[in-house]
Protein backbone atom coordinates (compact mmCIF):
# COMPACT_ATOMS: atom_id res chain seq x y z
CA UNK A 1 0.00 0.00 0.00
CA UNK A 2 1.55 3.68 -0.34
CA UNK A 3 0.30 7.18 -1.34
CA UNK A 4 2.25 8.86 -4.25
CA UNK A 5 1.50 12.02 -3.14
CA UNK A 6 4.50 11.16 -0.93
CA UNK A 7 6.94 8.57 -2.14
CA UNK A 8 9.27 9.77 -4.40
CA UNK A 9 11.77 7.12 -4.05
CA UNK A 10 12.14 5.68 -7.81
CA UNK A 11 9.98 3.11 -7.30
CA UNK A 12 7.07 2.64 -9.29
CA UNK A 13 4.89 1.23 -6.88
CA UNK A 14 5.29 4.37 -4.90
CA UNK A 15 6.31 7.21 -7.02
CA UNK A 16 5.20 9.51 -9.29
CA UNK A 17 1.88 12.07 -9.19
CA UNK A 18 -1.39 11.21 -8.01
CA UNK A 19 -3.42 11.29 -4.41
CA UNK A 20 -4.96 8.17 -4.25
CA UNK A 21 -4.66 5.22 -2.01
CA UNK A 22 -2.76 2.14 -4.20
CA UNK A 23 -2.60 -0.93 -2.10
CA UNK A 24 -0.08 -3.57 -3.17
CA UNK A 25 -1.32 -6.89 -2.51
CA UNK A 26 1.97 -8.47 -4.16
CA UNK A 27 4.17 -7.62 -1.02
CA UNK A 28 1.82 -8.89 1.66
CA UNK A 29 3.96 -12.30 1.34
CA UNK A 30 7.45 -10.39 1.78
CA UNK A 31 7.61 -10.32 6.10
CA UNK A 32 6.80 -14.44 5.18
CA UNK A 33 10.28 -14.70 3.52
CA UNK A 34 12.40 -12.75 5.98
CA UNK A 35 13.92 -15.08 8.31
CA UNK A 36 15.83 -13.00 10.39
CA UNK A 37 13.30 -10.90 12.74
CA UNK A 38 13.00 -7.00 12.17
CA UNK A 39 10.92 -4.31 13.27
CA UNK A 40 8.73 -2.90 10.42
CA UNK A 41 6.66 -0.03 10.64
CA UNK A 42 3.49 -1.04 8.39
CA UNK A 43 2.87 1.54 5.97
CA UNK A 44 5.44 4.21 6.86
CA UNK A 45 4.08 6.83 4.35
CA UNK A 46 0.46 6.35 4.58
CA UNK A 47 -2.62 5.35 7.06
CA UNK A 48 -3.67 1.57 6.95
CA UNK A 49 -7.10 2.55 8.27
CA UNK A 50 -7.90 5.29 5.92
CA UNK A 51 -11.49 5.28 4.26
CA UNK A 52 -10.46 4.36 0.91
CA UNK A 53 -8.48 0.75 1.93
CA UNK A 54 -11.13 -2.15 2.14
CA UNK A 55 -11.56 -3.78 5.51
CA UNK A 56 -10.82 -7.06 3.95
CA UNK A 57 -7.19 -5.66 2.89
CA UNK A 58 -6.66 -4.54 6.68
CA UNK A 59 -7.17 -7.91 7.86
CA UNK A 60 -4.69 -9.37 5.29
CA UNK A 61 -2.54 -7.05 6.77
CA UNK A 62 -3.53 -8.31 10.36
CA UNK A 63 -3.19 -12.11 9.02
CA UNK A 64 0.62 -11.38 7.99
CA UNK A 65 1.24 -10.01 11.40
CA UNK A 66 -0.29 -12.94 12.49
CA UNK A 67 1.46 -15.48 10.94
CA UNK A 68 4.92 -13.91 11.34
CA UNK A 69 5.26 -13.73 15.25
CA UNK A 70 9.28 -13.11 14.66
CA UNK A 71 9.15 -9.88 13.91
CA UNK A 72 7.40 -6.93 15.62
CA UNK A 73 4.58 -4.59 13.36
CA UNK A 74 4.38 -0.91 14.40
CA UNK A 75 1.05 0.26 12.89
CA UNK A 76 0.45 4.19 13.17
CA UNK A 77 -3.34 6.04 12.31
CA UNK A 78 -5.47 9.25 12.64
CA UNK A 79 -8.16 7.40 11.70
CA UNK A 80 -9.02 6.54 15.82
CA UNK A 81 -12.62 6.34 14.97
CA UNK A 82 -11.80 3.78 12.30
CA UNK A 83 -9.90 2.02 14.38
CA UNK A 84 -11.80 1.16 17.11
CA UNK A 85 -14.74 0.83 14.78
CA UNK A 86 -12.48 -2.05 13.70
CA UNK A 87 -11.13 -3.50 16.62
CA UNK A 88 -13.13 -6.23 17.72
CA UNK A 89 -13.47 -7.67 13.95
CA UNK A 90 -9.94 -8.10 14.04
CA UNK A 91 -7.40 -10.94 15.41
CA UNK A 92 -4.95 -8.78 17.47
CA UNK A 93 -1.34 -11.15 17.90
CA UNK A 94 1.30 -10.32 20.71
CA UNK A 95 3.46 -8.87 17.91
CA UNK A 96 1.37 -6.12 17.01
CA UNK A 97 2.00 -2.49 18.38
CA UNK A 98 -0.96 -0.12 17.70
CA UNK A 99 -0.70 3.61 17.83
CA UNK A 100 -2.63 6.45 17.47
CA UNK A 101 -0.90 9.88 16.47
CA UNK A 102 -1.43 13.02 18.95
CA UNK A 103 -0.52 16.65 17.83
CA UNK A 104 -2.18 18.55 20.41
CA UNK A 105 -4.93 18.45 22.86
CA UNK A 106 -7.49 18.71 20.00
CA UNK A 107 -6.36 14.98 19.22
CA UNK A 108 -6.15 13.47 22.68
CA UNK A 109 -9.80 11.86 21.87
CA UNK A 110 -7.88 9.62 19.57
CA UNK A 111 -6.26 7.97 22.72
CA UNK A 112 -9.54 6.47 23.81
CA UNK A 113 -10.51 4.99 20.53
CA UNK A 114 -6.80 3.37 20.85
CA UNK A 115 -7.92 2.04 24.39
CA UNK A 116 -11.16 0.39 22.72
CA UNK A 117 -8.81 -1.63 20.70
CA UNK A 118 -7.53 -5.15 21.97
CA UNK A 119 -3.85 -3.78 20.64
CA UNK A 120 -1.20 -5.91 23.62
CA UNK A 121 0.66 -2.76 22.75
CA UNK A 122 -0.84 0.81 22.50
CA UNK A 123 1.42 3.68 22.02
CA UNK A 124 1.25 7.49 21.49
CA UNK A 125 3.15 9.13 18.69
CA UNK A 126 3.20 12.87 19.37
CA UNK A 127 4.79 14.14 17.04
CA UNK A 128 5.18 16.26 14.97
CA UNK A 129 4.05 18.26 18.48
CA UNK A 130 2.50 21.34 17.41
CA UNK A 131 0.81 22.71 20.55
CA UNK A 132 0.68 21.34 24.15
CA UNK A 133 -1.18 18.13 25.00
CA UNK A 134 -2.93 19.33 28.42
CA UNK A 135 -3.47 16.48 30.99
CA UNK A 136 -3.33 12.71 29.36
CA UNK A 137 -4.46 9.73 30.47
CA UNK A 138 -2.29 7.15 30.39
CA UNK A 139 -4.21 3.97 31.41
CA UNK A 140 -3.81 1.27 29.42
CA UNK A 141 -0.93 2.90 27.34
CA UNK A 142 2.86 1.43 27.03
CA UNK A 143 4.20 3.74 24.99
CA UNK A 144 5.00 7.25 24.46
CA UNK A 145 6.73 8.95 21.49
CA UNK A 146 7.20 12.61 20.93
CA UNK A 147 8.82 14.89 18.24
CA UNK A 148 9.21 18.23 17.00
CA UNK A 149 8.39 19.17 13.35
CA UNK A 150 11.08 19.02 10.57
CA UNK A 151 11.13 20.22 7.62
CA UNK A 152 10.45 23.44 5.15
CA UNK A 153 8.33 25.27 7.48
CA UNK A 154 8.58 23.31 10.11
CA UNK A 155 6.67 24.74 13.25
CA UNK A 156 8.86 25.28 16.31
CA UNK A 157 8.14 22.99 19.81
CA UNK A 158 8.43 24.54 22.86
CA UNK A 159 10.31 22.65 25.37
CA UNK A 160 7.47 23.25 28.15
CA UNK A 161 5.04 21.35 25.91
CA UNK A 162 7.48 18.16 26.18
CA UNK A 163 8.40 17.93 29.88
CA UNK A 164 4.57 18.42 30.28
CA UNK A 165 4.15 14.82 28.16
CA UNK A 166 7.74 13.65 30.19
CA UNK A 167 6.50 14.05 33.75
CA UNK A 168 3.32 12.77 32.88
CA UNK A 169 5.15 9.47 31.75
CA UNK A 170 7.77 9.23 34.40
CA UNK A 171 4.70 9.96 36.95
CA UNK A 172 2.98 7.09 35.50
CA UNK A 173 5.80 4.70 34.97
CA UNK A 174 4.78 4.92 31.40
CA UNK A 175 8.19 4.53 28.59
CA UNK A 176 9.11 7.65 26.97
CA UNK A 177 10.93 8.33 23.74
CA UNK A 178 12.44 11.96 22.78
CA UNK A 179 12.79 11.48 19.34
CA UNK A 180 14.11 15.03 17.65
CA UNK A 181 13.30 18.67 18.50
CA UNK A 182 12.76 18.90 14.85
CA UNK A 183 13.30 22.24 12.57
CA UNK A 184 14.95 22.21 8.95
CA UNK A 185 16.13 18.43 8.78
CA UNK A 186 15.18 15.74 11.61
CA UNK A 187 18.74 16.20 13.31
CA UNK A 188 18.85 20.20 12.66
CA UNK A 189 17.59 20.39 16.75
CA UNK A 190 19.42 16.83 17.75
CA UNK A 191 17.82 14.72 20.37
CA UNK A 192 18.83 15.74 23.96
CA UNK A 193 16.60 16.79 26.42
CA UNK A 194 17.58 17.71 30.33
CA UNK A 195 20.69 16.46 29.24
CA UNK A 196 20.30 13.22 28.30
CA UNK A 197 18.74 10.98 25.38
CA UNK A 198 15.34 9.68 26.26
CA UNK A 199 15.11 5.84 24.47
CA UNK A 200 13.19 3.86 26.34
CA UNK A 201 10.79 1.58 24.75
CA UNK A 202 7.83 -1.01 26.33
CA UNK A 203 8.98 -3.46 28.60
CA UNK A 204 11.93 -1.38 29.47
CA UNK A 205 10.76 0.10 32.82
CA UNK A 206 10.88 -2.67 36.13
CA UNK A 207 8.12 -1.35 38.75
Amino acid sequence: MGNPKYQVDGDPRTSGPGFGITLHKDQLDLPRRWVTPRTIFVNSMSDLFHPAVPDSFIADVFAVISDTPRHTYQVLTKRSKRLAALGETLGWPENLWMGVSVESARYTFRIGDLRQTPAATKFLSIEPLIGPVGELDLDGIQWVIVGGESGHGARPVEYEWIVEVRDQCVADGVPFFFKQWGGRTPKSGGRELDGRHWDEMPGSLVS
